[in-house]
């Protein structure tokens, strides 16, 4: 009795996810393979550079130890109500960044 259980779970959890478009612990890169995600200077919004390659004139790479890896995760959050200034300082976005 206990496997017809636990395929029935199994069977529920694959209904939940296909009717209601979730996925169970999937996270998505901010940034494919080969790609290092940079910020918009002074205005909301990022982009992803390939490795090696340096960022356009108003874009800059994340300050260190404050790069977003995925989506949703802290400091993509984080980053979604800030930015960098001409500096390199850190400013909120105004409303609506």
């Amino acid at each position: 009795m206990g496997r017809a259980l636990a395929g029935a779970a199994v069977a529920a959890a694959v209904a939940v996810t296909t009717l209601t478009g979730c996925s169970f612990g999937i996270e998505e890169a901010v940034c494919g393979g080969g790609e290092y995600p940079v910020l918009a200077v002074d205005s909301g919004g990022s982009d992803c550079v390939p490795d090696g390659e340096e960022p356009a004139q108003g874009w800059a790479r994340y300050p260190e130890g404050k790069v977003p890896e995925k989506i949703g995760d802290k400091w993509d959050t984080y980053w979604s109500t800030r930015t960098l200034d001409e500096k390199g300082e850190i400013i909120e976005l105004p409303e609506g960044g």
